[in-house]
């Protein structure tokens, strides 16, 4: 292998060379303590940067195996140096001068979530930090001295401080693998305890803005009705209280401004571990759990949305039912559907961004409008079936029906952020209002025969994709969307994609399922997906990639948003 001594002379030959002279620097090459990968040089110092990586012997590192020996426990330390490793290099940003991206030096940028990502990896054998660098240049001429900076000076003293065990703070970094077992240890007893979800008193639910995810400063402690808490004994903190919320239908209520919203948000990112000191670190929702919306304009290939709506005055048939721009309810009937077949065990339902006409037909207008003129069977009178057959629980944000109260299991109010339990109180009110009770009665046993959930096995066709030189052109536009080719897929209302690098990792998957399809694989979508889930379990995000290196940051998702991007992806017929 090359040494770093022979990498300074390299540079110092091509010193003003033409910017491209930068190309004979890729490999790999010696120094003291790793190895640095130099995977990919841009072409132009206006070019997105070179990306680089350091491989660290894990012997060298010095972190004792016990602190990565389960999954949860490396996630978590993996998050952490990336973390670490960012806070290093931040300091040394555009240190190095030059014209356009000369001097930068990034690294994944982590959230309040804990996410698995590409950026970082450990094992027994190593840890892996991917990161880019823009390599300097006055103009479009290499200056060598810049770049030497960044090579020999800035990255060994970032490597030194953030991924050498003995240079950390040893409980500090104990402290992130603790959390990270009692937040598992939470997760397991939400199966025994057959919960929900589970949200600490003391915890921070609201944030510090609408474009911050930060805990908001001075904000109301959460803590739980006395009738709904529970005392978990964690392996590390030790006793927590906070309310757990029964698998079920749960409804949370409350004026305007409340903390309806801000619960269920907290509840819906609670599939993610967090962060110490983000305020939701034991806000704990079953992993499955899935947000579900109205979604205006998505498009829906072959989805059986009969379980709500059926017999459409143009005739189009539900139960094998595609189209290119659906409606509120016919999207918001396919999101459930989808969700379900993902293997979702919780639908999470706020009012305020759901189709009216399909969560809910009060006792007046299905006077007016006879049964059999409407289409659509609202949710509210399928939830409970829902539940029963399917074992799908459902919390759901409401403030404007109180036909909701009759299908409740739980029923909390928020009241100026704080949670009260007023179940008994709404179901001796709803006793008193015989009326009411014997119509929604009348109506969901009218329901009870029509629920035929058959889920259909999906065998698209491909459109015609657009390739460059023989590959899929992938670009990708943040956390909303992603392009392949001239197809763009939305993904702006799968609300619990929280990062860009999730959206990337979702574009490099949906690649994979389409280069399966084009070489005349026969099997369905549905078993695509899941062999394509089972091999990013058991290989890691890297497996996505078919290359020498990792061409951008990705970050891990759950199969519940793996299939709600296939399900986006316009090209399939």
């Amino acid at each position: 292998m090359n040494t770093s001594v022979q990498l300074e002379q390299q540079l110092m030959n091509i010193h003003r060379k033409s910017y491209p002279a930068y190309k004979s620097l890729a490999g790999s090459w010696q120094f003291p303590g790793y190895i640095l990968h130099i995977d990919h040089v841009q072409g132009d110092p206006f070019a997105g940067p070179s990306k680089l990586s350091v491989e660290i012997a894990s012997k060298t590192a010095g972190f004792p195996e016990e602190l990565y020996s389960r999954k949860d426990k490396r996630i978590a330390l993996q998050d952490y140096l990336t973390r670490e490793f960012g806070r290093q290099i931040s300091a040394y940003m555009f240190q190095a001068k030059g014209s356009g991206k000369s001097g930068l030096i990034s690294i994944s940028r982590c959230g309040q979530q804990v996410l698995e990502r590409t950026a970082l990896e450990m094992n027994e054998r190593r840890i892996l930090v991917r990161f880019e660098v823009g390599f300097p240049a006055n103009g479009r001429t290499i200056n060598a001295p810049e770049l030497k900076k960044i090579l020999f000076d800035y990255i060994p003293q970032c490597v030194k401080k953030a991924l050498y065990y003995k240079s950390l703070n040893s409980q500090t970094v104990r402290k992130v693998t603790e959390l990270a077992q009692d937040q598992t240890y939470i997760r397991e007893e939400l199966k025994k305890r057959n919960l929900a979800a589970f949200v600490a008193n003391g915890s921070i639910l609201p944030r510090e803005s609408g474009v911050s995810d930060k805990p908001m400063k001075k904000a109301v402690v959460f803590e739980s009705p006395k009738s709904m808490e529970i005392e978990l004994d964690l392996p590390y903190r030790g006793k927590v209280r906070g309310m757990g919320i029964p698998r079920g239908i749960t409804l949370i209520v409350g004026g305007g401004y409340h903390g309806k919203s801000t619960l269920l948000k907290a509840l819906e990112l609670g599939v993610y571990n967090h962060i110490a000191g983000d305020g939701r670190e034991y806000v704990i929702t079953d992993d499955t759990a899935m947000k579900i919306r109205a979604e205006d304009g998505r498009a829906v290939s072959h989805v059986n949305i009969s379980p709500f709506i059926n017999h459409l005055p143009n005739g189009k048939d539900t139960v094998d039912f595609s189209t290119e721009d659906a409606s509120g309810s016919t999207s918001q009937a396919a999101n459930v559907v989808e969700a379900v077949e993902a293997g979702a065990g919780a639908l999470l339902i706020d009012e305020d961004t759901s189709a009216t006409n399909f969560m809910v037909r009060d006792a007046l207008m299905q006077s007016v409008i006879a049964r059999e003129q409407e289409p659509i069977t609202p949710f509210i009178e399928q939830a409970r079936k829902l539940y029963e057959e399917k074992g799908i629980s459902v919390i759901l944000v409401a403030g404007s029906s109180g036909a909701y109260f009759y299908i409740a299991d739980k029923i909390i109010q928020m009241d100026t952020y704080r949670a009260k339990d007023i179940t008994e109180q709404v179901r001796t009110i709803c006793s008193q209002n015989a009326k009411e009770q014997s119509f929604m009665e009348m109506h969901r046993k009218e329901t009870e025969n029509t629920l035929k959930w058959e889920k259909m096995s999906r065998h698209p066709r491909l459109g015609k994709i657009e390739k460059k030189h023989g590959q899929i052109k992938i670009k990708q536009f943040g956390k909303d969307s992603f392009s392949l080719g001239k197809d763009t897929v939305e993904l702006k209302y799968v609300e619990q994609i929280t990062d860009g690098e999730q959206t990337a990792a979702l574009s490099y998957a949906l690649k994979n399922v389409i280069d399966k399809m084009e070489t005349g694989n026969k099997k369905s979508l549905e078993e695509l997906a899941e062999e394509l889930w089972s091999e990013m379990e058991k290989k890691g995000l890297v497996s996505l990639v078919k290359g020498s290196y990792v061409p951008v940051s990705l970050a891990m998702t759950r199969k519940q948003e793996l299939y709600a991007c296939l399900n986006r992806y316009r090209g399939f017929h």
